[in-house]
């Protein structure tokens, strides 16, 4: 019988992942009704404000200290994928770009040689919760495109297509392809200089939701490709007919199908895959580079330039009350969706 299975272990914060990517943070608050400045309508005594990770109350505010979310840091040698599943994200950056993004959006940002960004949840719903779901996936760059140009590029939740399959008893599975291509869905094209950005990397980032009772067979890859599973909603979930529990990572084979098989309440996972990059990794913080020498000029080179410095009344720069989803390039270029 097929076992595409390497492994399993449960879940971490923040996920583990394997080569190209360097890891996956995971964020599900459920924020309260809004106080009218972007923040919660909840008293902040007894959190750690600047520091706020316990999941008090369901929610956290993480390094926000009125709005929830991650004032400016800078980044340098990889790229950010941020899927915001439920909610907004107010973003900012050193370059002068900015948008407000959620409800399905993904935005893509490859730091190259270095960008401060910022990025926070603002929770404009004052008359209710303000849920928020959220995942931010490390992808690395390789040697070669370490020192690129920074790209902000955004991927709307409309041009994001959606595969569904029905199985022989009528059970649907539906995954989103934000980067890859599956059943000749062809996702958005990622950003230029990324190790996504040629096909034979074989990159894949889907987020899979399966009905009670659908079963679903994921095509295989090619030899030599990492591929990892993440269950984080669901209970009784079938992998190649072994049990997998609610909180876990399943590390797959790379050339066999794998057959899922639901139990009695949707399951929703996110699938990472790639062609591993194979070189060493050197990380200190916000900066990802090859070697420990390359990460000291890193830093002395945001002291000495601030990666083109801040150029946002505040390093919690949100948009305002009134604003939808948008897209301020540092080009100019605007892109309303709202």
């Amino acid at each position: 019988m097929n076992n595409s299975i390497i492994s399993v272990h449960p879940l971490n914060f923040p996920w583990q992942t394997s080569d190209p990517f360097l890891f996956c943070a995971f964020h599900k608050d459920n924020y309260p009704e809004g106080n009218g400045e972007l923040g919660p309508n909840a008293k902040l005594k007894g959190r750690n404000l600047g520091a706020d990770f316990a999941g008090k109350d369901g929610w956290s505010m993480y390094h926000g200290q009125t709005v929830p979310g991650f004032p400016a840091h800078p980044h340098r040698g990889f790229e950010t994928v941020t899927i915001a599943e439920k909610g907004l994200v107010d973003h900012s950056d050193s370059l002068g770009a900015a948008g407000r993004f959620g409800n399905g959006d993904v935005q893509w940002m490859t730091a190259g040689k270095g960008v401060q960004h910022s990025e926070m949840f603002p929770l404009l719903n004052e008359n209710g919760p303000n849920p928020l779901v959220l995942f931010q996936i490390w992808l690395n760059l390789p040697s070669k495109s370490k020192m690129v140009e920074p790209h902000f590029a955004m991927l709307w939740s409309d041009e994001i297509q959606t595969v569904e399959h029905r199985d022989s008893e009528g059970y649907m599975t539906r995954v989103k392809v934000i980067t890859g291509k599956l059943n000749g869905v062809q996702a958005p094209a990622p950003a230029p200089d990324s190790w996504a950005a040629d096909p034979h990397n074989e990159v894949a980032i889907w987020t899979i939701e399966i009905e009670p009772e659908a079963t679903w067979q994921m095509p295989a890859a090619s030899k030599g490709v990492n591929r990892s599973l993440y269950l984080y909603e669901g209970s009784k979930l079938m992998i190649d007919n072994q049990p997998i529990m609610v909180n876990s990572v399943i590390e797959l084979k790379d050339h066999e199908i794998t057959t899922l098989k639901n139990g009695d309440t949707k399951a929703k996972l996110l699938f990472l895959q790639g062609r591993p990059i194979n070189e060493p990794v050197a990380q200190y913080g916000p900066f990802v580079m090859n070697t420990n020498m390359e990460i000291q000029q890193a830093m002395r080179e945001f002291q000495q330039t601030q990666f083109g410095g801040w150029p946002w009344g505040a390093y919690d720069h949100t948009h305002g009350k009134d604003k939808g989803r948008f897209a301020l390039h540092a080009d100019g270029r605007k892109e309303a969706k709202d």
